[in-house]
């Protein structure tokens, strides 16, 4: 299985002061970067293969990699056009989501427990998604929906007449098996041949899973403590409600 973080955006809804800026999955908590907290978890799940998916400053994550001295090799590719949408980063790791196997695809600012990557990595092979049915409503959460168990809809916006039986919040992790995987990255590529190269990759992901050539499972991991941070208010909530949930990091090889 290998693991994708995608980690090249500016975060400017983060408001850093001009000339501090610095990817936000090296934002600290309890001293530690959500960088090396991915790389622990994912290492304590047996998950070995990580690509890190870079494009602003990338030479400081690198310098995160040196300071940690992670014992095992982090293959890093470049996105140039950072600026634009995360379609585009995922086009940039094609090779990584094509070459074989399960694919994690994971946002890098994601503050989360071992209780929501252990659903995630279960099993052989699957197409899976994490779902939290306790979110807040409004514009920002990504909502999934789901008819009898099946992705109906994978957006912020919801249609006022879409039939489902559930919703709630869907985190930004996605599993994908390899003949999935491949499919995905055909719809990423249309989507930068056709100028929409700007847009969220969930758009692409949504595209799979509606056009129903592949079986997805879903994992309710409602209860799990876990943040997305994009707001300076989100980086607050981190340290105070969600930090001190987290389980212990154990069984990393360090």
């Amino acid at each position: 299985m290998r693991a994708i973080i995608l980690a090249a955006g500016l975060g400017l809804r983060l408001q850093q002061q001009p000339g501090e800026q610095y990817p936000k999955c090296l934002l600290r908590f309890d001293g530690m970067t959500l960088l090396e907290r991915h790389l622990q978890m994912l290492d304590a799940a047996g998950v070995h293969d990580i690509v890190l998916a870079l494009g602003f400053q990338p030479e400081l994550v690198e310098a995160e990699l040196k300071r940690i001295a992670w014992p095992r090799q982090v293959e890093i590719m470049l996105n140039p056009r950072y600026d634009l949408g995360s379609v585009l980063t995922v086009h940039t790791v094609a090779d990584a989501l094509t070459r074989g196997g399960d694919v994690l695809l994971m946002d890098a600012d994601v503050l989360y427990d071992e209780r929501i990557l252990t659903p995630l990595v279960a099993g052989d092979h699957a197409n899976r998604l994490l779902i939290d049915r306790d979110f807040e409503t409004g514009d920002e959460p990504v909502k999934l929906c789901l008819k009898d168990g099946v992705p109906v809809e994978l957006r912020k916006q919801v249609a006022a007449n879409l039939a489902y039986d559930t919703i709630g919040e869907s985190i930004g992790f996605f599993r994908l098996r390899e003949d999935a995987a491949r499919r995905f990255a055909q719809i990423v590529a249309g989507y930068v041949d056709g100028g929409r190269a700007n847009l969220p990759h969930e758009e692409a992901v949504r595209d799979l899973l509606l056009e129903r050539s592949h079986v997805f499972e879903t994992a309710d991991v409602t209860g799990a403590p876990w943040i997305e941070i994009d707001f300076p208010t989100d980086v607050e909530r981190a340290g105070i409600e969600i930090l001190p949930l987290l389980q212990p990091l154990v069984g990393a090889s360090r």
